[in-house]
């Protein structure tokens, strides 16, 4: 029977480390299978991870193990380590772009679609947004028989324009609360933003530092000194 996280929810530690072996079997797919090692250097990245995690070679080891009773990941025998990789998308019973979606957010943590697509550049291109929103449709109609859904559409946050999507993987999500990470998830378009105008006023800043030296004025002087 496919996957049902209603009944055995994955933990935050198995699902970092599913989700680092889903990511690197695509963006580093000379390295994979993963070694212990590099399974547990994936999950801790401080980058493209919410949250960033601390996780030890045992507590990797042992996510690593509960995963394989899962039959959602499996050793592979090459060179002199142990290495691991993951069985996702038969486990579960999601096609290609759907385990892509899902591996994002359990990466990520809750995004909208646009985010999602922007996102999975590296994972799987999806044509337009359109078609993000309707692989995320089908995960969260997935029927009982299939496990039942395996997303949902969280309540859009306050001053966000589109609402954000979280996974249910690791059980259900508390719709009551989103506050939380109401204003974190936008930091990153927010810090685009700023690091975006920071640019432009730099750019500006130069091009008057330039014109006061073609024009011999000294740059900087305050408006109506004297």
């Amino acid at each position: 029977m496919p996957f049902d996280p209603t009944a055995r929810p994955l933990t935050a530690n198995e699902a970092r480390v599913l989700a680092t072996l889903m990511e690197k079997a695509r963006t580093v797919p000379d390295s994979y299978p993963l070694t212990l090692n590099a399974v547990v250097t994936g999950c801790n990245q401080k980058t493209t991870r919410d949250p960033v995690m601390n996780l030890s070679d045992a507590e990797a080891q042992e996510a690593l193990d509960s995963l394989k009773l899962l039959s959602m990941v499996f050793e592979t025998s090459g060179g002199r380590a142990m290495r691991w990789e993951h069985n996702f998308q038969r486990a579960v019973g999601v096609p290609d772009q759907s385990a892509v979606l899902l591996g994002l957010l359990m990466l990520r943590g809750p995004q909208t679609a646009g985010e999602l697509r922007i996102n999975a550049e590296r994972w799987h291109r999806f044509a337009d947004i359109s078609s993000v929103e309707a692989f995320l449709d089908e995960l969260r109609e997935r029927s009982a028989e299939k496990g039942g859904p395996l997303v949902v559409l969280l309540p859009r946050a306050p001053g966000a324009r589109e609402p954000r999507w979280a996974h249910l993987l690791c059980g259900p999500v508390d719709l009551s609360a989103p506050a939380g990470g109401g204003a974190e998830p936008a930091a990153p378009a927010l810090q685009a933003r700023v690091e975006a105008l920071e640019a432009e006023v730099a750019a500006l800043r130069g091009t008057v530092q330039r014109l006061c030296a073609e024009l011999g004025l000294p740059a900087g002087t305050p408006t109506g000194g004297g």
